[in-house]
């Protein structure tokens, strides 16, 4: 399940059994946001949207709700799944939802009549979904060892079908993160009887980084700071690892949770990394950090770029 995420608005979500808590990285507030409302359903996954205000809550029914985290109040829920949707992933307006059914659909959440397509290239469940930074493909891995990579519209016989799908793993791939600089460039890692990490070319469809993390590989996240990746790790690891792109050596290792790492996420300062393990701890780890003289360059440098767009576009 993919239970933490990290809105660009500071607030982190932590999906336990049959509540969502919101937690204010800066002022330390925690939101009791919701509870489900029969006791034997419980939250499966969670994922902001529109911009940090809205919160998707994937559960255990099928179904999925949509939340206004300002007024902390429930704007719709959507009904189109029969099994726990384990994961969600936001592209503009469509959300979609993968499924222990295999399914994954999609929703335009602008909509009444929300579901608008149904992604069928799983076997068992899909447990690991993200959209690529410029919204032109999406990424499912499954229990079933698959990895397979969706177009954003319709083929020319009016279905969704893979333009790659990569057989490579031998565990459930339920980590998977596109690189942000470079849109083609996808990480995935296995399970526990796999243990590794690649990194795929998904235009080319080539497998161009390949190493044995020696554990599970249960999440992996890019670095918008730096040009790596961190690993979260179980089966008996329990750790994070950071790694260098693309040569894939090992940078270093976080050692501190005692029961394997579920679920990570990225604070949008990309400094803070967000970890949730088995033996319901959350840690917080500053690995990311930037030169406060590197960080002035860079913000003065997006402040140019930003004026001269809104220039441009008068």
């Amino acid at each position: 399940l993919n239970l933490l995420d990290w809105s660009p608005q500071n607030l982190l979500a932590l999906a336990l059994d049959t509540t969502v808590y919101v937690w204010h990285h800066i002022s330390g507030d925690i939101i009791n946001l919701m509870e489900t409302e029969c006791i034997t359903d419980y939250v499966s996954s969670v994922s902001w949207g529109n911009g940090g205000n809205c919160l998707a809550v994937g559960m255990s029914n099928g179904e999925v709700q949509l939340w206004d985290i300002q007024h902390q109040k429930r704007l719709r829920t959507l009904t189109s799944q029969v099994s726990r949707v384990g994961c969600l992933s936001w592209n503009s307006y469509v959300l979609s939802s993968g499924a222990r059914s295999g399914h994954i659909q999609h929703h335009d959440v602008r909509v009444a009549q929300h579901h608008v397509a149904t992604l069928a290239g799983h076997t068992q469940e899909v447990c690991g979904l993200k959209w690529s930074p410029n919204g032109r493909f999406l990424a499912s891995g499954g229990a079933d060892q698959l990895v397979n990579i969706w177009p954003s519209s319709q083929g020319g016989g009016g279905g969704f079908a893979p333009v790659q799908t990569f057989r490579q793993h031998q565990a459930a791939v339920k980590a998977v993160a596109w690189c942000p600089w470079q849109p083609s460039v996808l990480a995935t890692g296995g399970g526990a009887s796999d243990k590794r990490i690649r990194l795929w070319n998904v235009c080319s469809g080539t497998c161009f980084g390949n190493v044995d993390a020696r554990s599970q590989v249960s999440s992996i996240l890019w670095s918008t700071n730096y040009e790596e990746l961190i690993s979260g790790h179980g089966s008996g690891a329990n750790r994070l690892v950071i790694w260098k792109y693309s040569t894939m050596s090992k940078v270093t290792e976080l050692q501190g949770h005692t029961g394997r790492v579920l679920s990570m996420a990225l604070s949008p300062d990309g400094e803070t990394v967000a970890s949730a393990a088995a033996a319901e701890t959350l840690r917080l780890w500053r690995c990311f950090v930037v030169d406060p003289i590197e960080k002035k360059e860079r913000e003065k440098a997006d402040r140019v770029l930003s004026s001269f767009t809104r220039q441009a576009i008068r």
